[in-house]
């Protein structure tokens, strides 16, 4: 018996040490900050491929989904639900998003950053917030704890250096911003010299016409009051 046994035996564990070759592997790679996992059902694109049902992500983990479908990103300590047409670039700690819609739950004070704006979560407790920016408008709404809008905006027109403005969503409030609140100003139209404005020309006319009407009203009268 035992000799029969020992070829079985053997062969189980062939089996069992292939199988953990496998899947080990993967979710050691989950693992820590900076890797997560991607789930998908179909019609979700990862670095510009499609994407299997399931697939460890690392930084810099590009996921765009399709108008019908959806993905779940499971980091340690968060997980996040990609919605429909949404383009979004994993960061670790912190996603990048394009367009679209992301839904957080997570402890680890997760971010999302938009353009000149970043999402962060006030408490190491779990937070669970959306961030979506559709048209230009980012629209972040808190459902458990407070995050805060974080911003950077120029402090004038000719100046590079820019001011930090934080804005506090409260649980259950919602918030509109603009995403391009960091762009560069628009450069200012120079006017041109004062005299040769459309204002100047015009008080000038004037003038020219009030001497000429004077002169002429006064006939052959001398200007000089004196009368030879």
């Amino acid at each position: 018996m035992r000799k029969k046994a020992g070829p079985c035996l053997l062969e189980w564990r062939k089996l069992v040490c292939g199988v953990m070759i496998v899947l080990v592997p993967t979710s050691l790679l989950a693992q820590g900050t900076g890797r997560a996992l991607l789930y998908s059902q179909g019609g979700v694109w990862l670095n510009g491929t499609p994407a299997p049902e399931s697939s460890a992500i690392f930084p810099e983990s590009h996921i765009q989904t399709q108008k019908n479908s959806t993905a779940r990103i499971d980091a340690e300590g968060s997980t996040v639900t990609v919605q429909p047409d949404t383009i979004v670039q994993f960061e670790g700690d912190e996603l990048v998003l394009d367009h679209g819609g992301l839904q957080l739950s997570t402890a680890r004070e997760m971010r999302v950053r938009v353009n000149c704006l970043t999402v962060i979560p006030v408490t190491a407790g779990r937070t669970q917030y959306e961030v979506t920016d559709v048209d230009g408008k980012v629209i972040v709404v808190a459902y458990k704890n407070d995050v805060k809008i974080h911003s950077k905006v120029p402090l004038t027109q000719t100046s590079k250096q820019k001011a930090t403005l934080d804005v506090f969503v409260h649980e259950g409030e919602q918030v509109t911003r603009d995403e391009r609140c960091g762009a560069s100003p628009r450069p200012v139209e120079a006017n041109g010299a004062i005299l040769n404005s459309p204002w100047a020309i015009a008080a000038g006319a004037v003038a020219v016409g009030v001497l000429t009407c004077w002169a002429l009203c006064r006939g052959d009268n001398p200007i000089s009051p004196v009368i030879p």
